[in-house]
């Protein structure tokens, strides 16, 4: 018996994915929660055989509690759900350990097989997530330079940004001014709409 937690904070997508899960005879849901910071302490209590997470969880999201599981519970994979084909999640997720990648509207029977080719411990990637990272180019920016440009999205003004980074407002500043620089953005708004659309935010 496949023992499977299932982490969505959609509670229709959540309870549909999990009534189709144990529609099979081998695979029983032990848990269902809706946030990321219970997902590890959670895989190990039911000693959990798989996880299949959300990326985008309230709390915790669903790469770092991989990221926690593959430390603290590495006999247990991580199938990763998503609604967007984001390269940047897609490099991450690979690097941190996680065997498989799929689209939440992926149709059930390739989600079960993904399931299963993940849990008997192999790999498995939704074709045009692979085909759209491998399209994309790396990105241009250093990591500070993403931490700034994606703190500025999220609406902090450039002093907010120091204070929230640790960083002078001066330095802020720099890093935006490259950042524009190196998209050949016209300003910084522009910036963060073609980071955003290159996958690199």
């Amino acid at each position: 018996m496949l023992r499977v937690l299932v982490a969505e904070d959609m509670r229709l997508l959540r309870d549909t994915l999990v009534a189709a899960l144990e529609l099979e005879d081998d695979i029983r849901v032990v848990a269902a929660l809706d946030r990321g910071e219970a997902i590890v302490d959670t895989a190990i209590a039911e000693q959990a055989d798989l996880c299949i997470v959300d990326i985008d969880l309230p709390g915790v999201d669903g790469l770092t509690a991989a990221a926690d599981l593959a430390t603290r519970y590495p006999a247990c994979p991580v199938l990763i759900l998503t609604a967007l084909s984001n390269p940047r999640h897609l490099k991450r997720a690979m690097e941190i350990g996680v065997r498989g990648f799929v689209l939440k509207d992926t149709p059930r029977r390739e989600l079960l097989a993904a399931v299963r080719t993940v849990a008997a411990g192999g790999h498995t990637l939704d074709p045009d997530l692979a085909f759209t990272a491998l399209r994309t180019p790396d990105s241009p920016l250093t990591d500070r330079e993403t931490d700034v440009l994606r703190t500025f999205s999220a609406g902090a003004d450039p002093r907010e940004i120091a204070a929230h980074l640790n960083l002078t407002y001066g330095t802020v500043r720099n890093y935006l001014a490259s950042a524009v620089t190196k998209l050949q953005a016209r300003n910084k708004v522009d910036a963060v709409r073609i980071a955003t659309a290159s996958g690199w935010l």
